[in-house]
């Protein structure tokens, strides 16, 4: 059995997908980028001991993508599965990642899957493929970034029992911060402590503010000898905005917290 990768658990969001699994019910996971969404569900797959099948979702994302498409080769044509297809023969768990950033007539293609027939029709080869009692269908997307243009329908999000994830809270945050970079407490809950001051900014124009991610990618530097203030700067400040002015407002409040020698 392969080793179950590091997740802690915000609320009851792991029995939430066990039970949802049991049932044969398609998950569908809101949060902000970096909160750990696709972490979690690593973590269930190989809790649950299935196979895991991921799909990051962009806007090129076609249903052919998905399901699969007759390919040429040494004279001949032969099928070849796309990603979700090879995960319902597998018995998998697959997984779409900001599923909102693919085509609109891309997601039609989960419907039936993702309701009581539990279906996916191949219509190129003719075949429907059932899928086994162990697969699962889960699929993300962060709210903040959902307009008119890119939502979820109401025909497709209504299939799908539904899971909200947030930050964690400060304990949970800097027992992840720790766990995955091996830092001392102190300067685990100073990138903690810097997570909440900019988090808590709502004058600057930022699209994304500081993630457990990016605190995680901070740490992992300060651990390999670079200072604390500039590991910050490139792994949160920078990864944050390319507009100095913000830049310069972000790096105060590091100062503010840290001081000059940090």
């Amino acid at each position: 059995m392969s080793e179950i990768p590091f997740y802690a658990q915000q609320g009851n969001e792991c029995g939430l997908f066990e039970h949802a699994f049991d049932q044969q019910l398609p998950l569908l996971i809101k949060g902000p980028t970096g909160c750990g969404k696709t972490r979690f569900v690593e973590h269930m797959a190989a809790r649950l001991q299935r196979p895991l099948v991921t799909v990051s979702c962009h806007d090129d994302l076609s249903a052919s993508d998905l399901v699969g498409r007759f390919l040429i080769g040494n004279g001949s044509t032969q099928w070849s599965d796309g990603p979700l297809a090879r995960a319902v023969r597998l018995g998998a768990i697959c997984y779409l990642d900001e599923v909102v950033e693919a085509r609109k007539d891309t997601t039609v293609v989960l419907h039936p899957l993702a309701d009581d027939r539990r279906i996916l029709p191949i219509e190129r080869t003719g075949e429907q493929l059932q899928a086994p009692p162990e697969f699962m269908l889960v699929i993300s997307y962060n709210p903040g970034y959902q307009n008119l243009l890119k939502g979820l329908k109401p025909s497709t999000r209504q299939r799908f029992v539904a899971l909200s994830l947030g930050y964690p809270n400060a304990e949970v945050e800097l027992a992840i911060v720790q766990k995955e970079t091996g830092l001392p407490q102190a300067q685990a809950q100073q990138l903690v402590q810097l997570a909440k001051a900019l988090r808590s900014l709502t004058d600057q124009d930022l699209e994304e503010t500081a993630s457990t991610r990016l605190l995680v990618s901070a740490g992992r530097l300060v651990a390999s000898g670079l200072s604390m203030r500039q590991a910050c700067h490139a792994a949160i400040v920078d990864a944050l905005t390319d507009d100095a002015t913000t830049a310069q407002a972000l790096d105060e409040v590091m100062r503010a917290l840290f001081g000059d020698a940090a």
